[in-house]
């Protein structure tokens, strides 16, 4: 098999349903999607494989999910049918509550680092909210676009946001609150409590 096919060397490429400008925001989407998978691999070679098994596996099926949120970004009027389904952003919303209880209790800002492995998960959640960013507006110029997508990228950003936390945690590493922030989180249980 030849990796180079030379059909890409006048500034075009394929996607699913035709040929668009490799600077095209549907391929800058779908690129970006590509540049978060890529970030995902990095953070899962940080990882211990013992103290985060969990995570491992949670990253791993996250990797899955990428791709069908690029094949699906790819895709004119899906034409081979959706393949990322809302089951995905549930899955995310339950582990997020879970990894958030986890983490101490959180009310300012904090600063993205910590350990290698946390700032790698930070990397990947801010490549995220890029790839959010080019989503929204590409829904803006095409209505062909797979809305469970934009959701899914929603709350991925939020996963990496809680992992992180809970990576830097599990090894005994504290968040740095950012100096300047006001308090912005507030815990459920204050909210009860105040009520």
């Amino acid at each position: 098999m030849r990796l180079y096919t030379k059909t890409g060397d006048k500034g075009e490429t394929s996607i699913i349903g035709g040929r668009v400008g490799k600077d095209h925001l549907r391929v800058e989407a779908y690129g970006t999607v590509d540049e978060v998978n890529s970030f995902v691999g990095q953070a899962a070679a940080e990882l211990d494989g013992d103290l985060f098994k969990d995570i491992l596996a949670d990253l791993e099926v996250i990797q899955h999910e990428l791709f069908d949120c690029g094949g699906d970004l790819a895709t004119i009027s899906g034409k081979k049918g959706w393949k990322l389904k809302a089951e995905s952003v549930d899955g995310l919303e339950k582990k997020i509550d879970q990894y958030i209880q986890e983490a101490p209790e959180l009310e300012r800002f904090i600063l993205p680092g910590g350990t290698k492995a946390a700032a790698a998960i930070h990397v990947a959640r801010t490549v995220t909210r890029r790839a959010e960013r080019l989503v929204v507006a590409l829904m803006r110029e095409e209505k062909d676009i797979h809305p469970v997508t934009l959701q899914y990228l929603n709350r991925l950003s939020d996963y990496f946001f809680a992992v992180a936390r809970v990576v830097n945690f599990r090894l005994g590493v504290k968040d740095v609150e950012y100096v300047r922030s006001a308090n912005v989180f507030r815990d459920s249980k204050r909210k009860d409590e105040k009520q």
